[in-house]
């Protein structure tokens, strides 16, 4: 059976040039890069170059703004609740909006509970944020704006730098998910006027188990791993120096091809919705074209989600209904609900994300499958009614 994998927004590939690099670390350079002796320095040598391909791959102007974590979850954190920490005395106002990741949407709700007031801004039927909103929002209270580049699950891309122009001109932090982005579209930190911007390594084709977090020069935060003092005081624990040259190769690989591999998902992914599109009481969810380039998400009326993907993954075929972060809930996609769908609706999506493997083939494969099982599934419906 062939076997095709569109859901690299929730896990990705380890690029083999990235593996490559990795292996040394596992078995010949073990050196703690706190170490004094040759081994520590090696360690030391790589874990800088890491640092100086991630600050490249987002325009940072000094690699020492990035800080290396355990992955995107905990930049999230960090950047949320140690900005409103070392901050609050000059306000406890924070602005976000309905569509953020659940690792900032559980990191404001507890903020909320001690104290904090947030503001979810709503978006509009293709998952957009008006910065219009967000300027109206702004407070003598505020002191942080925190919205994502880029929606994996449906794939839209948000106008971050007018957000940043906003936050900068009122002077209040900007924080920025780029999970998603990173490495798959342009960003610039210093042009956007972005003071934290949160990366993933599996994202980019790292290793999982890695992350990183911009953090302006000059803004300070509250860490809240404590101990030897690593990442420069901000993330405490013996860096993972395995995954961290991973993730600096993988931010390397990602600067290099970026422009030539965006190019050709993008054509992969129209092909894609421009033939699903086709079926009957199916829309396509997210901006048609600000969205990122390996993200191809649907609707169906009539049929659950899940169903699709069990149906899917029989043809060989591993596909998502949703971010993966959100699957341990029986709830409709808190995305789809907030871009306005009723619940019914949210519950028959169904999300394919490309990545460097998949090919025009796989593309066909696709396209042949889907409408097969959406007319089986919809024929058991008994709300269907046939145009």
């Amino acid at each position: 059976m062939k076997q095709v994998y569109m859901d690299h927004g929730s896990a990705s590939p380890v690029d083999a040039r990235v593996l490559e690099a990795m292996i040394p670390f596992f078995e010949n350079f073990i050196g703690n890069p706190s170490s004094l002796h040759s081994q520590g320095r090696k360690a030391k040598r790589e874990l800088e170059n890491a640092r100086i391909s991630v600050a490249k791959l987002i325009s940072a102007p000094n690699p020492k703004n990035i800080i290396f974590t355990s992955c995107a979850t905990e930049s999230n954190n960090l950047a949320v609740r140690g900005a409103a920490m070392r901050y609050k005395d000059k306000g406890n106002h924070i602005i976000t909006t309905s569509i953020e990741h659940m690792s900032v949407m559980n990191a404001l709700k507890d903020l909320q509970r001690n104290g904090f007031e947030v503001t979810f801004l709503p978006v509009d039927k293709d998952g957009l944020l008006d910065p219009g909103q967000v300027k109206n929002a702004i407070t003598d209270k505020t002191i942080l704006i925190s919205v994502m580049y880029a929606n994996g699950e449906i794939g839209t891309i948000q106008p971050i730098r007018e957000i940043g122009e906003i936050a900068s001109e009122r002077k209040v932090m900007f924080h920025v998910d780029g999970t998603q982005a990173c490495g798959k579209v342009p960003v610039d930190v210093e042009k956007e006027h972005i003071d934290f911007l949160t990366i993933s390594s599996n994202d980019m084709g790292g290793p999982k188990g890695v992350g990183a977090l911009y953090i302006k020069q000059g803004v300070r935060i509250i860490p809240f791993m404590l101990g030897g003092g690593q990442e420069f005081g901000m993330r405490s624990g013996s860096e993972n120096i395995p995954g961290i040259v991973g993730m600096g190769k993988a931010a390397l690989i990602a600067q290099e091809e970026m422009t030539g591999e965006v190019a050709r998902l993008i054509k992969l992914r129209d092909k894609l919705i421009d033939n699903i599109l086709k079926m009957e009481y199916t829309y396509l969810t997210g901006h048609r074209t600000k969205r990122l380039p390996n993200n191809a998400s649907f609707r169906f009326s009539f049929i659950e989600g899940e169903s699709i993907i069990l149906q899917l993954n029989d043809l060989g075929i591993t596909a998502s209904t949703g971010s993966a972060c959100s699957t341990k809930t029986l709830e409709p996609s808190h995305v789809l609900i907030a871009m306005g769908l009723r619940h019914e609706e949210a519950h028959g999506s169904l999300l394919l994300t490309l990545g460097k493997a998949n090919t025009e083939e796989d593309v066909d494969h696709v396209i042949v499958s889907v409408p097969l099982i959406v007319a089986r599934l919809r024929d058991l419906s008994p709300l269907y009614v046939r145009k």
